[in-house]
């Protein structure tokens, strides 16, 4: 028996088939989500719905066969689309990234402000749309892009989303499991991994938001703390109530406990912004534009352990306040370098995580890292292991929101209980 889980990231698209049994990832395959669509807003960020469909409908073909006992899914949380009655897609996929909450609305306010809410999360798009007329008219649905997906494979033409996506819409009750706002087009919700419908007779389960797919895909237990570092990072831990500190959102989990979750919007990407400066640097002084300096960077990094230059990685803001910026102080004549300056920004990327963990007064026993950004940076693990006094363990696959999705449908099918699912991860 094997089931299959798929997510649908932002520049990404991964599919992966699981024996139920081993846990073992039989098959993996990748497509680039190359659908972005340009724009002349600057704030905006989306993408075609329909192009990514194809691509999971791809994806699915595929990794199915006779042996195939459940399909699952995770995808890019907080995005939002518009469909008709019948299920067609009537408006881009509004991403995450997309801005138009930052926007001022009245009074001085941003529409983000205004509703309560932040910038790049669905109802905060959808204000704005409302607002400015951009609701697609014969509007019968609105959803995240997994719910799309999910409705399109068993050929239905209502979605059902999981409380994970609902809460990553904003102006929702996740004590209730109910939206906050009154609007026609809100999707029914459920706490469970509940199965959609079918595809070729196999049932495919309702699509997890990523950040919880991933947590699931990662951690065996619940006093586990993991941290993802993509192009952003977060740190997630699991709590039974949803009151948790400053500078942590509260997420639904399974129905019944809760993930705190510190997203930092400039994770990698920070680490990103310096190899980019190094790699001008070296064009301007030799007229060449070098090829990746990452490999370059790992060996610095293998003898630097110190430094006195400090770092302030959010070059991107927060959540909180987008006006925020980074810096680099405690700048000497001695530490002005670029060994300091890689180290003091790994630094600033690990305390700005730690600094929401500390606020959730959860002591976890062990912690899991995921994403590309600390998996391939040998120095950031080090760095984190320290920072956090726990030691660093690594999920053996790195499709870790697909796996968690693979894991929910065994779930949701009723092949095994969550907890049962998730003992099958090594690292």
């Amino acid at each position: 028996m094997k089931s299959i889980g798929i997510d649908i990231g932002t520049t990404s698209i991964c599919g992966i088939s699981a024996d139920c049994q081993s846990g073992e990832i039989l098959k993996s395959v990748t497509l680039p989500n190359d659908s972005f669509i340009e724009t002349d807003k600057s704030f905006e960020r989306i993408q075609d719905s329909e192009k990514i469909l194809k691509k999971v409908f791809s994806l699915v073909e595929e990794l199915t066969d006779e042996g195939t006992v459940s399909i699952g899914f995770s995808n890019q949380m907080h995005g939002i689309l518009y469909t008709d009655k019948n299920g067609n897609a009537l408006s881009p996929l509004y991403i995450w990234q997309d801005a138009r909450g930052n926007e001022i609305y009245k009074d001085g306010k941003t529409y983000a402000e205004a509703i309560g809410g932040f910038a790049g999360y669905g109802l905060v798009m959808d204000f704005y749309n409302r607002v400015n007329g951009l609701v697609p008219e014969d509007t019968a649905y609105c959803m995240s892009i997994g719910d799309f997906a999910t409705m399109h494979l068993c050929k239905k033409t209502v979605p059902l989303m999981h409380i994970t996506n609902g809460a990553a819409f904003g102006c929702f009750d996740i004590k209730e499991s109910r939206f906050t706002v009154d609007l026609p087009y809100l999707p029914p919700i459920t706490k469970d991994f509940a199965v959609v419908g079918e595809y070729k007779g196999i049932p495919v389960t309702v699509s997890v938001g990523d950040n919880q797919a991933s947590f699931i895909g990662s951690v065996k237990d619940n006093d586990t703390a993991l941290i993802n570092v993509g192009t952003g990072s977060q740190v997630s831990v699991i709590c039974d109530s949803p009151d948790v500190g400053d500078g942590l959102e509260a997420r639904p989990f399974d129905g019944e406990k809760y993930l705190a979750a510190g997203c930092a919007l400039c994770g990698g990407r920070a680490f990103a912004m310096v190899e980019r400066f190094l790699a001008r640097a070296v064009e301007i002084a030799t007229g060449e534009k070098p090829d990746s300096l990452y490999a370059q960077i790992d060996k610095i990094l293998e003898t630097k352990k110190e430094t006195f230059m400090k770092a302030d990685s959010r070059f991107c803001g927060t959540r909180l306040d987008p006006t925020v910026t980074g810096s680099y102080t405690e700048i000497t004549e001695n530490n002005f370098t670029p060994e300091d300056m890689l180290l003091s920004t790994l630094y600033a990327m690990t305390n700005e995580l730690y600094g929401m963990y500390s606020s959730s007064g959860k002591k976890c026993v062990s912690l899991v890292c995921s994403g590309n950004g600390i998996r391939k940076n040998a120095a950031l693990r080090k760095i984190t292991s320290k920072t956090f006094g726990c030691e660093v363990q690594v999920p053996f696959y790195k499709e870790e929101a697909a796996y968690g999705a693979a894991l929910t449908s065994m779930a949701g099918a009723k092949i095994k209980t969550l907890e049962e699912a998730r003992q099958l991860i090594r690292y």
